[in-house]
């Protein structure tokens, strides 16, 4: 076992672990650890605890200290100068007249680098623009392409739900999402109606999938012959997520309704079909 803490650099950014040497430190402070992009100002969001080894990367980084006020107001002062760059950077893009759209500006906690997130069609030769950056704020730059999710997850928004978009506010990492898991959840295959606002399948397709995956593997498929106490019949619907069969039985002449947890004590556990 490896005793870590979890620190956010973003809202909803991704949780890294960091070993917190000797503080004992609470969620909710605010701590200085050093990584791959230089020394970095970050939120704990998981206090000291331990976790096994092989789900950590060792060695891992330790907190170098826990930020202070005056390390507060260096950040606020990243942020008014990042707002700046990007007006800076946006001119440039005009003058350049190059076909990328400027998202996000951010300077690193040491400010030894400012980093431009942009996106684009294609790729773009933004060489010259670059040595114009370096010439002005006379430090590092990068510029950094990212995708539309990205984009969205950087400006944030309200989703078609009205709630704002999950990405924004405590997403920490994309999961894929296919189409599949849409027609699982019999919805409609309206790309207006199951695509977010950066135009790709709505992340919360993945949040209930799990349910019905294992919902479709403990009921039968539609047209399936099902054996019940009422005699033999054929599935015609199906609720998932409340587990209600329907079935056509001929005898009766109707269609009856069972939830799977009725079949299974009448003995139906395996759900028998006939031939």
């Amino acid at each position: 076992m490896v005793e870590v803490i979890g620190v956010r650099f973003k809202k909803a950014g991704k949780i890294y672990y960091f070993d917190p040497d000797q503080f004992k430190i609470e969620q909710e402070q605010y701590v200085i650890v050093e990584t791959a992009r230089g020394i970095e100002f970050g939120k704990v969001v998981i206090a000291n605890k331990e976790v096994d080894e092989e789900d950590v990367v060792l060695p891992l980084k330790k907190v170098i200290r826990l930020a202070t006020e005056k390390d507060k107001h260096a950040v606020l002062e990243n942020q008014d100068n990042a707002q700046k760059a990007f007006d800076v950077c946006t001119n440039k893009i005009v003058e350049h007249k190059l076909e990328m759209n400027l998202v996000e500006v951010e300077y690193t906690f040491d400010r030894n680098k400012v980093i431009f997130y942009f996106t684009a069609e294609g790729r773009v030769d933004f060489r010259n623009l670059v040595k114009d950056l370096a010439a002005i704020f006379k430090t590092r730059i990068e510029l950094r392409q990212i995708g539309v999710r990205d984009e969205a997850k950087l400006l944030g928004g309200i989703g078609p739900c009205g709630r704002m978009l999950c990405c924004s506010t405590f997403l920490g990492d994309f999961e894929p999402v296919s189409i599949k898991m849409a027609k699982d959840q019999n919805l409609s295959l309206n790309p207006a109606k199951i695509s977010g606002l950066c135009g790709r399948l709505m992340c919360c397709l993945k949040y209930e999938n799990d349910d019905y995956e294992e919902a479709k593997r403990q009921l039968p498929d539609l047209g399936q012959s099902i054996k019940t106490p009422l005699g033999s019949g054929k599935v015609v619907g199906l609720n998932i997520l409340e587990r209600i069969i329907q079935i056509e039985i001929p005898a009766n002449e109707r269609v009856i309704e069972y939830t799977l947890d009725e079949l299974i004590d009448q003995g139906m556990v395996s759900l028998q079909t006939t031939e």
